[in-house]
């Protein structure tokens, strides 16, 4: 992919958000509405057309923790907000930055995260988890070596301690499972397809009310 090529060439450790989420939208993972801007005034129609409430974040292939380093807003609701977010976020930075990233904000109580490594002795792995700050917390993933078809994505899931949110969950409809595992197998063709690629973060994966799946932050690392 072109992105990947113009990215190795530069040199950088690993794709921005923005670029990560280009490759997985190009493997058919549903990711987030959003736009880099390099402006205030910029941000802010940008904000306009997607809708509010918005969620600011420096872009930069040399972030991958953003929320540590004060580089990033959520819940914006006016083009005033944006606007001082916008110039909070660009006066904190102390890297170089693509520009700053205007995104929807996805409202959902579920939270997933899918990742690949690359094993010394299994080679590439994809893991399926709980997602968000519970990832670490209660620490539910499994793992498949790729390739794999849907049917064995299918088991991944099933496998998850936590399965039962998935389902019907406090009044909130059942979890898109067929993209799931569609996302878990796209994640297993790009190990293969990109040796370059030693890992993939996408983290959280929020799952909404209608059951709808969206990538909401995402890190491709070479």
């Amino acid at each position: 992919m072109e992105v990947i090529q113009t990215a190795l060439e530069r040199g950088v450790p690993a794709l921005s958000e923005h670029q990560s989420k280009a490759v997985l939208t190009a493997y058919g993972i549903p990711t987030t509405r959003e736009k880099l801007t390099h402006g205030a005034k910029e941000a802010v129609a940008a904000a306009d057309g997607i809708g509010y409430p918005v969620v600011l974040k420096a872009c930069s292939p040399y972030l991958m923790h953003k929320s540590e380093k004060g580089c990033i807003r959520f819940n914006l609701n006016s083009p005033r907000e944006v606007q001082q977010a916008f110039h909070d976020i660009t006066g904190a930075v102390d890297v170089e930055i693509d520009g700053i990233l205007v995104q929807e904000t996805i409202q959902g109580q579920r939270e997933l995260v899918m990742g690949l490594t690359r094993d010394p002795q299994f080679g590439p792995c994809v893991m399926l988890g709980l997602g968000g700050i519970a990832t670490e917390i209660f620490k539910d993933a499994v793992f498949r070596v790729a390739p794999f078809d849907p049917m064995e994505a299918m088991d991944m899931i099933e496998e998850l301690r936590s399965k039962a949110m998935l389902g019907l969950f406090r009044g909130q409809e059942k979890a898109d499972l067929e993209t799931i595992c569609d996302s878990l197998v796209a994640v297993s063709t790009m190990a293969l397809k990109h040796p370059e690629i030693s890992e993939i973060d996408i983290n959280p994966l929020i799952i909404d009310a209608q059951g709808r799946v969206t990538a909401v932050d995402a890190l491709v690392v070479f």
